[in-house]
């Protein structure tokens, strides 16, 4: 099995879970490609970062979906499609779990991989 973190990137956003109020979220697009079958999930991953250098991350506010899977390998025409997607079913995801998301305050460049 082989996973790829095709895109991510941390954002100031809020989200109280657990009791635990969370200051930023790391957004991902993932790969996972598994005997001649491909998937994709979009996950959202609330974390405290209490201070400007605090990147702690934790795991148990971590929401995720599967937006594609099926037989194949990746493709760089479906990763650019999924992209398009990756803000509304993150924002959907942060929804769920009565959080928000900055998309215009990254804390960090996006990682592409």
């Amino acid at each position: 099995m082989a996973t790829v973190n095709v895109f991510e990137q941390y954002f100031k956003a809020e989200c109280t879970y657990n009791n635990v109020k969370r200051h930023a979220a790391s957004v991902l697009l993932i790969s996972t490609s598994e005997c001649g079958n491909i998937k994709y999930e979009i996950a959202v991953n609330f974390f405290p970062h209490n201070a400007d250098d605090d990147y702690a991350i934790s795991y148990d506010a971590y929401f995720c979906k599967t937006v594609y899977e099926a037989a194949g390998r990746r493709s760089k025409k479906r990763e650019k499609e999924l992209m398009n997607e990756l803000p509304s079913v993150a924002d959907e995801l942060a929804a769920d779990a009565n959080g928000v998301i900055y998309w215009d305050q990254p804390l960090i460049e996006a990682r592409i991989g």
